[in-house]
Formats: C-alpha cells, sequence, structure tokens
C-alpha cells in the first residue's frame, strides 16, 4: 500500500500520472479530502473499463485487424515493433489463437507468439495486447503469457508498433504454425491439432481488395469484407446499390446484412459452393469501383434506397 499523505485544504497540487494507487475506501493522496474512489481512483477506474470503440484504429491494415479477430479462424501477421527487439527475441508473429487459448506464449527458441481472439479485462483491446506483449518479450523461453487486467495507464499496440510497417496476413488451412515440427507431433499436441483443425472454416484473403476473406460453409459459401468507411455513409452507399440492382458479385450472390466489429462495418455476401475465392476476385474488384462512386453522392436517398436502408440495418448483427 502506498504511503498516505496529509490532507491539505488548499488546491491540491498532484497530478494525475503522480497519483499513487491505494484503497477504494482511503482518502485521495492529492490531499482534496474525497476518498480515492470518488476522487482520483474514479479517474483510473473509468479508463480501465471505458469501451475504446475503434480499438485498432491508426494501425496498418485496421479492417484486417478487424477480421483476424472475429471473422478468421487461422492467420499469423509478423509484427515490426518501433523499438530493437531484444538480442533473445528473433520476432514478434499475431496469431488469430493459440492453444489453450493463451494470451501469449514465448517458444523455446526465444520467439514470440501473441493471441488475438482472447477475451480481454479491459474496454480497450489494443492496450490489453499491448501488455501482454511487453511481457511475452521478457518471458521465460518455452512459457507461455498469462491473462491480467492491463495498467490504465499502460501503452497501447499504437505505441509499440512500427506505423510504417506493413501488416500482412497469412491465412493458413490449419492451426499447424502452434509447433514447429507440427508433422512430427504426437500424443495429445497431434489430437489438440487435430481437432482445431477440424473446426476451422477454410478461409481466403482475397488479393484485389482490401480485409475481404471469402469462407466455405456446408451450405454455402460467403465474402465478410471489412470496410472502414464511417458506417452511416457506407450503409447509405450500400442501399444506393442495392435498390438499384447493382449490389450483387455475379449470379447466384446476394448482399444479405452486415456485422458491426470494433468500429467497422463487414457487409456479407452469401455465394454458391460453386462460388471460389478466386471467382469472385474480379467481381469484388467491380463492386469496389460502383461502391466509390455511390459513397461520392450526397443526394437524399428514394424512396426505394430508404427501404433498402433499412432492410440492410434490420439485418445487422454487432460482434463486438
Amino acid at each position: 500500500m502506498a504511503k498516505k499523505r496529509p490532507q491539505t485544504k488548499g488546491k491540491p497540487q498532484v497530478t494525475s500520472g503522480e497519483i499513487p494507487v491505494v484503497g477504494a475506501r482511503e482518502p485521495c493522496p492529492c490531499g482534496s479530502g474525497r476518498r480515492y474512489k470518488a476522487c482520483h481512483g474514479r479517474d483510473a477506474a473509468h479508463a480501465v473499463t471505458e469501451l475504446v470503440q475503434r480499438p485498432f484504429e491508426g494501425l496498418p491494415g485496421e479492417g484486417d485487424w478487424v477480421a483476424l479477430r472475429e471473422l478468421v479462424p487461422a492467420a499469423t501477421v509478423q509484427l515490426p515493433l518501433k523499438d530493437k527487439l531484444p538480442d533473445d527475441v528473433p520476432s514478434v508473429t499475431l496469431a488469430t489463437v493459440l492453444p489453450m487459448a493463451w494470451p501469449a506464449l514465448r517458444r523455446d527458441d526465444g520467439t514470440v507468439l501473441l493471441g488475438l481472439q482472447n477475451d480481454t479485462s479491459s474496454g480497450d483491446i489494443s492496450r490489453d495486447l499491448a501488455d501482454t506483449l511487453q511481457r511475452a518479450l521478457t518471458a521465460e523461453p518455452g512459457s507461455p503469457v498469462q491473462a491480467r487486467r492491463a495498467p490504465a495507464d499502460g501503452p497501447r499496440l499504437q505505441d509499440l508498433l512500427d506505423p510504417s510497417g506493413a501488416f500482412e496476413p497469412v491465412v493458413h488451412t490449419g492451426f499447424e504454425f502452434w509447433v514447429p515440427d507440427s508433422e512430427n507431433a504426437s500424443g495429445e499436441v497431434a489430437a489438440s491439432l487435430e481437432r482445431a483443425n477440424a473446426a476451422a472454416i477454410p478461409t481466403v484473403k482475397l488479393s484485389g481488395v482490401d480485409s475481404a476473406y471469402w469462407c466455405e460453409t456446408p451450405d454455402k459459401n460467403h465474402l465478410r469484407w471489412v470496410m472502414p468507411h464511417p458506417e452511416e455513409k457506407l450503409l447509405d452507399a450500400l442501399a444506393r446499390l442495392h435498390a438499384a440492382g447493382a449490389s450483387s458479385l455475379g449470379e447466384g450472390t446476394r448482399l444479405v446484412g452486415s456485422f458491426r466489429a470494433h468500429g467497422l462495418t463487414v457487409p456479407v455476401w452469401d455465394l454458391p459452393s460453386a462460388v471460389k475465392a478466386e471467382d469472385i476476385e474480379k467481381p469484388a474488384a467491380e463492386f469496389a469501383e460502383r461502391l466509390a462512386s455511390a459513397l461520392a453522392t450526397d443526394a437524399p436517398l428514394t424512396a426505394d434506397e430508404r427501404r433498402a436502408r433499412g432492410g440492410l440495418t434490420n439485418r445487422q448483427v454487432t460482434l463486438s
């Protein structure tokens, strides 16, 4: 427990960054005379629990961060840091998910794997991930990093990652990246890999447009496309195209709604089972051009467009 400071009648001279943490019911160390939880403790608690609507904003590949967090089963990305890596850490790799849902793993060779699809303890995924990453850099080789509540004043990913670095996801068919030599895995490791791979939905990242992912399900295929545009403007543009019969990606395809995830909107198309990822590359690029034109239009929506917008809004699902 931090040492208590005497109460003063004058205006507190201590800044928030200098306030030590004390018990919630104890006098605030700033000398205000109020309990800590009603003074500086209130700001600290708010900083920890406040939901950050766009935790990946400002990072290269924001749409892909969202996709890997919510939509893609198995993928990895090399993460470049602003500062030089420790000499005994060859590389840092972001992974959609790790064995046992570990937040991070320091391998025997010193490399770091950072898990993305984990529950976080605060309202800021970026701060939680940054805290996990920093602890992983100094963890003992061959050990996982356990979950904890990140400090409210700790750094965020935006503070640690190189903003000029590329964010280039590699989508995998399974989770063999968990272990260095998956072909020779045996026993419990092999069984765990087999279960994880069986549950993974086949997914492919399109190469011609940003943050668009084709996936295969038993009944039909889908395209899930994370878009960076402001939600209201994007829904207007999609409604214009939908009302004009220009929202599909070819014969048998249909824009069926959208997800809302981490501050971004993710339109979803149903695709026939015969339509594979390579088949949708050209239609997606052509749709991107139509969407750009619709986004540039400021005219009020027509009655048909308003009805189309209402239908799209009713079929919107929030993931985060």
